[in-house]
C-alpha cells in the first residue's frame, strides 16, 4: 500500500463509480414487493410481498415481452456474436498492414455512433417514402419495400442494423487473442501440408477457443436484457408485433406510466433469469474442459 499508493488512489475512482451506480441501486429493488407511493415515500410505502409479481405474470405485455426479448436477443446472439469471429479470420489473413489497418478502421466507425443517429441513418436509407435505397428502388422501375414499416422487415432490418453496427469492434478481442498464438504452430502446419483455410480451422480457432468461450457466456447473461436504445430508435407504429421487449415494458411502466413497483418487479425477473443463465452456461463451459468465467 505505501509503494503503490499512486496506484490504489487511481482506483478509488472506478470503485466508486461501481459503488454508486452498480450496487447503491441495488437497495430500490424493495420497490418490487411494495406498493410504491410517491406520497408515502420509500420505505411508507405499503408492504405486499409477491402481489406485484402476480398482477406481472398474469399481464398479456409481460408474456408478449418475454417472447419477444428472447426472440430478439437469441437471434442476434446467433449473427452478431459468430459474423466477428468469421471477420476477425479473414482481418488475421490480411498481409497488407495498410489495407487491414483501413479496413478495421472502417468498421470500427459504428460501434461510436449513439443508436439515435444509427435510426436516424436507418431511416432517411430505408424509409419507404422518401428512404434513399426505396428512391432508387422506384427510379429502376421496382416496387418500395417496407424495410421498417412491416413486422417481418423490420425483425431482418433489427438484425443486419446490430450486426452492422458490432461486428468491428467486436472483432478487436479475437484479433488481440490471435496475435498470442505462436509462430511455430502455422511453421509446424506449413510443414505438414496445411492451406490456409486448415491453419484457420485447426490452429486459430483452437486457440482462440477459451475466448469465445468466455464471451458466449457474457453475451447469454444478456439474452433477457437486450439494448433499449437500439428498438427504440428504431421502432414506428407501423410495427408494433417484435418491438414490445422487456426493457421496452419497464420504460413504459415505470418512466411513462409512473408504476415504479411493477417496472422494479419486471427489472428484477429479468436479472435474476440473466444470472441462472451465466451461472449455468459457466458450468457447463467447465465441463466440457474451459476455464469458465467464474
Amino acid at each position: 500500500m505505501r509503494r503503490d499508493w499512486q496506484l490504489y488512489t487511481l482506483l478509488l475512482l472506478p470503485l466508486a463509480l461501481v459503488l454508486v451506480f452498480k450496487y447503491s441501486p441495488l437497495a430500490g429493488l424493495v420497490l418490487a414487493f411494495k406498493d410504491y407511493k410517491i406520497a408515502r415515500g420509500f420505505w411508507g410505502s405499503e408492504w405486499v410481498g409477491m402481489e406485484v409479481f402476480q398482477e406481472l405474470f398474469a399481464k398479456k405485455d409481460f408474456s408478449r415481452a418475454v417472447r419477444n426479448t428472447l426472440l430478439l436477443n437469441v437471434m442476434d446472439l446467433l449473427l452478431s456474436f459468430t459474423v466477428p469471429i468469421f471477420l476477425a479470420l479473414l482481418l488475421h489473413e490480411v498481409k497488407n498492414v495498410l489495407f487491414k489497418r483501413i479496413n478495421q478502421t472502417l468498421l470500427y466507425l459504428p460501434h461510436f455512433l449513439s443508436w439515435v443517429i444509427i435510426g436516424a441513418i436507418a431511416y432517411q436509407l430505408l424509409g419507404e417514402g422518401s428512404g434513399m435505397i426505396n428512391n432508387l428502388i422506384a427510379q429502376l422501375g421496382g416496387t418500395r419495400i417496407p424495410f421498417l414499416q412491416e413486422d417481418m422487415n423490420w425483425l431482418i432490418s433489427y438484425l443486419l442494423i446490430g450486426i452492422w453496427a458490432s461486428m468491428g469492434w467486436g472483432t478487436i478481442i479475437y484479433l488481440a487473442s490471435m496475435s498470442s498464438i505462436n509462430p511455430d504452430l502455422y511453421e509446424a502446419a506449413t510443414v505438414d501440408g496445411a492451406g490456409r483455410w486448415r491453419k484457420m480451422w485447426n490452429v486459430t480457432l483452437p486457440s482462440i477457443r477459451p475466448t469465445i468461450v468466455t464471451l458466449l457466456i457474457m453475451s447469454l447473461g444478456g439474452v433477457m436484457g437486450g439494448s433499449f436504445e437500439r428498438i427504440y430508435a428504431l421502432l414506428n407504429r407501423a410495427t408494433t408485433e417484435y418491438t414490445t421487449t422487456i426493457p421496452v415494458l419497464v420504460y413504459r411502466w415505470g418512466i411513462e406510466g409512473g408504476d415504479i413497483s411493477r417496472a422494479t418487479a419486471l427489472g428484477l425477473f429479468q436479472a435474476l433469469i440473466g444470472l441462472i443463465l451465466v451461472l449455468t452456461t459457466d458450468r457447463v463451459a467447465k465441463k466440457l474442459g474451459e476455464d469458465g468465467l467464474l
